[in-house]
């Protein structure tokens, strides 16, 4: 397959799993704010998966449906950032994943709506309209509760800690990224980093977080290495369509 059949199934697979993940707060988060704005994350996380497995499935010209691609895969073959697989914990982890993915997210989006292959540029389009939304909100939780009481500082410069080294991964340019940003079609890493720490560095002092020192960068989900609770995710996730193989609605 080709560079942009990978791209689509990282951009895909990525919102695929935090969309899971976030879901897995439905009638347990700790405020029925929470729950229905989690809910709605998660939503609008799937919708966007939809987009990009379908063009992904276009380019494969296999006949697979994004459908097919999200429930008949296995570990190895997705392609999502480490960052989105880890663990809810607690909302505060939940809260700085998002908030992370979101900002690498939104500046990613904004760099594809200017893509040559105009597919991508519409997804990219309809995509950052939500994209912009989730990022308003995870930041701002972000410094209300860094900025908040001891105990929410204390676990929210846990949880940054703890998921600062799966960071490094968004920046990681291989091959894929080299040949989309050389046709147009994806942004070099290079100039999407910068817009990411320096939104991240507003954030982190608004909300009286100190940016973690570590340089250590986990990698391999981009290129199907994954850690073991993507095998989680995925037993939960696609458990239906496995043990009922071609169930429809």
């Amino acid at each position: 397959m080709g560079p942009l059949f990978e791209y689509a199934l990282r951009m895909g697979d990525s919102c695929l799993i935090l969309g899971h993940r976030v879901s897995e707060w439905c009638g347990h988060a700790p405020a029925i704010e929470e729950d229905i704005a989690l809910a709605n994350t998660a939503l609008d996380l799937i919708g966007q998966t939809q987009m990009w497995l379908g063009l992904a499935g276009e380019l494969e010209g296999r006949g697979r449906s994004a459908d097919d691609l999200a429930y008949l895969r296995d570990s190895r073959e997705f392609r999502n950032l480490l960052l989105v697989e880890r663990p809810n914990t607690d909302m505060a982890h939940t809260l700085v994943r998002g908030f992370l993915f979101d900002l690498w997210h939104f500046h990613t989006l904004g760099a594809l709506q200017r893509s040559a292959d105009e597919r991508v540029a519409a997804i990219a389009q309809k995509a950052l309209k939500e994209v912009s939304y989730h990022l308003q909100r995870s930041a701002d939780l972000v410094i209300r509760l860094g900025d908040g009481t001891a105990e929410s500082h204390q676990r929210m410069q846990a949880a940054l800690d703890a998921l600062w080294p799966y960071t490094g991964e968004m920046f990681l340019e291989d091959q894929v990224d080299a040949d989309l940003a050389a046709a147009g079609i994806g942004p070099p890493l290079g100039s999407v980093q910068p817009l990411w720490e320096g939104d991240l560095a507003r954030v982190l002092a608004q909300a009286t977080l100190a940016r973690p020192a570590s340089t250590h960068v986990q990698k391999g989900g981009k290129t199907g290495v994954h850690t073991e609770a993507l095998g989680y995710v995925l037993a939960d996730m696609q458990f239906l369509q496995r043990a009922y193989p071609g169930a429809r609605w």
